[in-house]
């Protein structure tokens, strides 16, 4: 059943992400943020203001960047290389794989504006490569937090797990997600926010909170959905994964990414290749140039909506039932 409230918020992820930098800041001067003309956007102004010695600006030069990020990160730093999501893994990808993953430089690389929320901009902006890219990668993990909770979890984490690691952050003011019992948060497991055995819908990012609104609303239909934020994509919570396809009758699972090679292929996969067999769908951004719009425009366009994920969710019990 479901059984769980989303109460919404006034504040995005991203701003989440800079207040708990300073908070972890104000302690430990071995933090340091470097960014590329990206302060404003990835709201760090006030980081700079506060901890001038601890934020350094290199400007439009994303393979700088990382290179720099990996440099201080070498030295004992706790470095964050904060920039627009599309750039960071595209425009460097060869200094996030040489200089920070296979190199083992604990570097924190924030992809902001990520996904389709840069703006209006186009494909150009659009970060739907990402999980992709970086699944590929050894020795980086990927994390992808839906709610300021996970936000200020992952932030705290990603300052002490002296490793590689991707986060990643959209722009609009993200829903609470309240899940039965105490809220936790933990590296490489999945979030249980809402429990069912008809359906599983396992989400990320900003994608949990329309993937919440639909159970609520399939379950008006009798249907019982189980929800799950998989914040942790790299390494993926197979254990969880391999329980909610045996339990339920499908399986949908939905991202601000393309539908190829991220989070609905990293569980097709798995699930595949260890003899699980359960009706599946991948919900994402199919492989076409993408229409422009709004973040929430792109999205239902594409069926990441509310009603969207609940015709998906239907039409695969139905065909499972045929």
């Amino acid at each position: 059943m479901v059984n769980q409230e989303v109460h919404t918020t006034s504040t995005s992820n991203q701003d989440i992400f800079s207040k708990t930098l300073e908070q972890l800041a104000a302690t430990d001067t071995n933090i340091v943020v470097v960014t590329s003309d990206s302060r404003g956007s990835g709201k760090l102004v006030s980081f700079g203001q506060k901890f001038p010695e601890q934020h350094i600006e290199v400007g439009i030069a994303e393979q700088n960047l990382v290179g720099v990020a990996a440099g201080l990160a070498s030295c004992g730093k706790k470095t964050f290389a904060v920039s627009p999501a599309c750039f960071l893994t595209a425009r460097s990808f060869e200094q996030i794989k040489n200089d920070v993953a296979y190199s083992n430089n604990p570097v924190t690389l924030v992809g902001i504006s990520a996904g389709v929320s840069y703006g209006a901009l186009g494909s150009t902006h659009h970060s739907l490569h990402d999980f992709a890219a970086l699944r590929a990668v050894n020795n980086i993990s990927i994390v992808v937090p839906a709610d300021n909770f996970e936000t200020a979890a992952a932030v705290a984490y990603a300052a002490n797990c002296n490793a590689p690691l991707y986060l990643r952050f959209g722009k609009k003011a993200m829903p609470h997600l309240q899940e039965t019992g105490t809220a936790k948060f933990e590296f490489g497991k999945g979030r249980v926010i809402t429990e069912g055995t008809d359906i599983a819908i396992i989400a990320c990012g900003e994608t949990v909170a329309p993937a919440v609104d639909a159970a609520k609303k399939l379950a008006t239909q009798n249907i019982h959905a189980t929800v799950i934020s998989m914040h942790t994509i790299k390494p993926l919570d197979t254990n969880l994964l391999a329980t909610v396809a045996k339990t339920c009758k499908a399986v949908i699972t939905i991202e601000e990414h393309s539908v190829y090679g991220g989070l609905g292929e990293a569980c097709a996969s798995y699930l595949l290749q260890h003899g699980i067999h359960v009706a599946f769908k991948i919900m994402g951004i199919p492989d076409e140039y993408t229409v422009t719009g709004s973040q929430t425009e792109i999205l239902n366009h594409y069926g990441i909506s509310e009603s969207g994920i609940v015709d998906a969710a239907v039409r695969l019990i139905q065909q499972k039932e045929n």
